[in-house]
């Protein structure tokens, strides 16, 4: 059985935001780690602080949470 965490980060674009996805819908654009943390909050999934580093939660592509700009 393939599970998949429900978030997945996508790498930097050109401006250093990175979009969102929660089971594969677009939830919007991150400039920052607390923009993350503001969607994951606003779909009532975790936001503690290690909430970011669970695999089980979030994908992170193109660089992890404390990548923020597109030289990845």
């Amino acid at each position: 059985m393939d599970v998949r965490p429900p978030v997945v980060v996508l790498p930097p674009e050109p401006d250093g935001g990175r979009r969102v996805t929660i089971h594969g819908e677009l939830s919007g654009t991150a400039y920052s780690l607390f923009d993350v943390l503001d969607i994951l909050h606003d779909a009532d999934l975790p936001t503690e602080d290690r909430a970011v580093d669970d695999p089980e939660l979030i994908e992170w592509r193109g660089g992890g949470p404390y990548v923020w700009d597109n030289t990845v």
